[in-house]
């Protein structure tokens, strides 16, 4: 059974000059001890969905699913008290960004020390030592002194840890990562790395990790979603995906590794993603891809069954013998 499960999950924002989707019928399964790794460019919606399962998406944003269920939970249907007892507990988030997210009046320690308050049955003493073991697990020097640091006191770097501590405080079920090594140098990346994936392993907690890092897709995830322009365009386990890309998208965002690069000069995708004027009528990916033709361009693609990824796409690449790709009644062979 999925720990969470999401089915067909859409966000639209208003804003001054009409309605934009961030997010389009998006699908998302997690299970218990499974690591998930969602990738895509900056503007494909990774952040949006999940903060949209958070429930803490601002008031211009509109979400629409069929379903949003968190361990057989429907979370559409639950109370502001029910969501706060499961957010931060049971189903956490490392935020992006730590100086927006840190509050800048209270002391870091205060933060996490809340968090246990709400959450746990700790007593004073018992929580101030939880934190201590936490600030340590996250490589953060001097604990104890930096318990009553102010966010504006410490590092970019050090906020993130700071972050992380407060995420994993109450041993989620759960724990979304949103880039969650942005900020840190190597040597940390990979210490909070090995954290999070020793957590995985000894709790049996779901991770779900927001990357643009593919060889920390390829070293941590059990498998890939792939997000373009607010939807995904495709989902493998990780070797797979690696091995044979079912998705024009997923196989350049691959051919731009430095490490699978034949030429002097490394592949680029040209253009950007599609923003809320200029989104094509067609495939979105259409504007970009060097496959696309005028069918690609004018009928939305089909979802490609499993043995190809679920690639959202007219031309899956690497069709394996015996498959037959789907087609949009119509559209040209």
């Amino acid at each position: 059974m999925s720990l969470l499960t999401i089915r067909n999950l859409s966000v639209e924002f208003t804003t001054g000059s009409g309605r934009f989707r961030a997010v389009d019928s998006v699908d998302v399964d997690v299970r218990a001890g499974e690591i998930l790794a969602i990738v895509g460019e900056s503007g494909s919606g990774k952040s949006v969905s999940m903060l949209a399962t958070m429930g803490l998406l601002p008031w211009t944003a509109t979400v629409t699913a069929d379903e949003m269920s968190f361990d057989g939970r429907d979370l559409r249907a639950m109370s502001g008290p029910e969501r706060r007892r499961l957010i931060g507990a049971d189903l956490s988030m490392i935020f992006q960004e730590p100086m927006s997210s840190l509050n800048p009046c209270f002391t870091v320690g205060f933060q996490i020390k809340e968090a246990l308050r709400k959450h746990t049955d700790l007593d004073r003493k018992q929580r101030h030592a939880r934190c201590i073991e936490l600030f340590e697990m996250v490589g953060i020097p001097s604990p104890e002194k930096r318990l009553s640091a102010f966010p504006h006191q410490l590092s970019g770097g050090m906020n993130q840890r700071v972050m992380i501590a407060m995420a994993i405080s109450c041993r989620p079920r759960l724990l979304i990562a949103d880039e969650p090594t942005t900020a840190l140098d190597v040597t940390i990346q990979a210490q909070i790395l090995d954290l999070l994936t020793g957590l995985q392993r000894d709790t049996g907690m779901g991770l779900i990790l927001i990357t643009h890092d593919m060889g920390v897709v390829a070293e941590t995830a059990e498998r890939v979603a792939v997000q373009y322009a607010g939807q995904k365009v495709e989902e493998q386990p990780v070797a797979d995906l690696f091995r044979a890309p079912h998705h024009p998208y997923t196989a350049a965002l691959l051919a731009a590794l430095p490490e699978r690069a034949t030429e002097k000069r490394l592949p680029t995708i040209p253009g950007v993603v599609p923003g809320q004027h200029d989104r094509p009528e067609g495939c979105l990916f259409s504007p970009r891809c060097k496959f696309a033709d005028e069918t690609c361009r004018i009928v939305p693609p089909p979802v490609q069954p499993r043995p190809l990824g679920l690639a959202r796409c007219h031309y899956p690449l690497e069709v394996p013998g015996g498959v037959v790709p789907a087609k949009v009644e119509g559209a040209s062979a």
